[in-house]
């Protein structure tokens, strides 16, 4: 077993036994079937959608605008498979303001893998920062493509959300850089700061709550499931953080001070629904 397995903070002793075995083995083989569809309709649309796409609409930045309108969609389709089979249910607050932001530096909690599928799903017009290695999966066609990747030069990467950014896209960042333990939290990265500072936008904080998330989170066994009732995702628009009192310090001491505010937000809103992740 590794030393991250080993850390406290993905403990699952405190995991209650199965409620009804019959229906977390079927839950648990139903999520393994949907990460078999996500993997196959992922590289259906990496290797013949997004490259017909590419080649059907101009300029650069229409095609990139398409294509994250086009993937929101697939998004909400496979939610709502997921949904219609029980596997998932979802609580959003108020989903038209969702379709409506521009500009934003969204950033959010991250318990679970699919947390960026759900906000993608929302926000039509979605850019994010995705994690470099999955450039060597099977959304590598897309990812390429249409967002931006992590394990690209720092300037390169603050450059790229900028434009991004001033085109209207909201980008997307966990800044915790990974998914969040079941006990505490990781420390927040400051790139997310860095990019709202110099973009001079807002950051607009989602949580991410509802039921225990196990068997979507780091370490957990792929054969597993929620023991005692079904994935709820309860999605909150939090406040937005303004960035104009940032401007006027040194952008170090401003990203230290924004990404402090930003953790603050997130904090406060899981102490107030009791939540684990605290």
């Amino acid at each position: 077993m590794s030393k991250k397995q080993k850390d406290p903070r993905y403990s699952t002793d405190d995991l209650p036994p199965i409620k009804n075995l019959f229906l977390y083995c079927y839950f648990s083989f139903m999520k393994l079937f949907f990460f078999l569809f996500f993997g196959v309709g992922s590289f259906f649309l990496a290797v013949v959608v997004i490259p017909l796409m590419k080649l059907c609409i101009h300029p650069a930045d229409r095609f990139k605008r398409a294509g994250r309108r086009f993937i929101s969609a697939t998004f909400r389709f496979f939610i709502n498979f997921m949904r219609i089979t029980g596997v998932i249910s979802l609580r959003v607050d108020d989903r038209e303001k969702f379709k409506h932001l521009n500009s934003k530096v969204i950033i959010a909690n991250h318990p679970s893998i699919l947390d960026v599928v759900f906000i993608i799903s929302l926000v039509p017009n979605a850019d994010c920062i995705v994690r470099g290695g999955l450039t060597k999966t099977v959304v590598a066609g897309i990812i390429n493509r249409i967002y931006i990747v992590n394990s690209l030069g720092y300037d390169q990467m603050v450059e790229l959300s900028r434009e991004s950014l001033q085109t209207g896209s909201n980008l997307i960042i966990f800044p915790e850089g990974t998914r969040t333990p079941r006990h505490g939290t990781n420390p927040y990265k400051r790139g997310a700061a860095h990019i709202a500072y110099e973009a001079n936008c807002n950051v607009l904080p989602l949580y991410i709550g509802g039921t225990d998330k196990y068997g979507l989170g780091k370490h957990d066994p792929w054969f597993s499931y929620n023991r005692t009732e079904r994935y709820l995702y309860d999605i909150h628009m939090l406040p937005e953080i303004e960035i104009a009192p940032y401007k006027e310090m040194e952008s170090q001491i401003a990203a230290r001070k924004l990404t402090a505010a930003m953790h603050d937000v997130i904090a406060a809103e899981a102490l107030a629904r009791d939540n684990r992740i605290v």
